[in-house]
């Protein structure tokens, strides 16, 4: 399946699930095909980077805000985070940038060894 279809499909699921998508991270070659295809990011801020992923954002339990960081691939992997109601944007921007070096040692494993 071409990436930017399947972007969509995964978009499709987890909004179907009361998720919001909110940031796009995509490599240069995807944000080429997807400005192609039209846009159906709506409001998400997108991200220059070296992997396919998105970010979706929706309400959790106990006042909390949970975020998910969805790998555009085949095979499923997300990473997962819920932030506490005052939890400050600086901590909370911090642990999303975590995530999203997890992710790109989880796409690219040789990355984290010469770092």
């Amino acid at each position: 399946m071409a990436t930017t279809e399947l972007m969509k499909e995964i978009i499709a699921t987890y909004q179907r699930h009361g998720w919001t998508l909110r940031r796009v991270l995509a490599r240069p070659e995807t944000l080429a095909a997807v400005s192609q295809s039209g846009d159906f990011f709506g409001e998400a801020q997108t991200l220059e980077s070296d992997f396919d992923a998105v970010w979706f954002a929706r309400a959790s339990h106990e006042q909390r805000e949970a975020w998910e960081l969805r790998l555009i691939a085949e095979q499923r992997y997300a990473l997962f985070e819920a932030f506490e109601a005052d939890e400050p944007e600086e901590d909370r921007e911090e642990a999303r940038l975590e995530m999203e070096n997890r992710m790109r040692a989880h796409v690219t494993p040789d990355a984290s060894a010469s770092s």
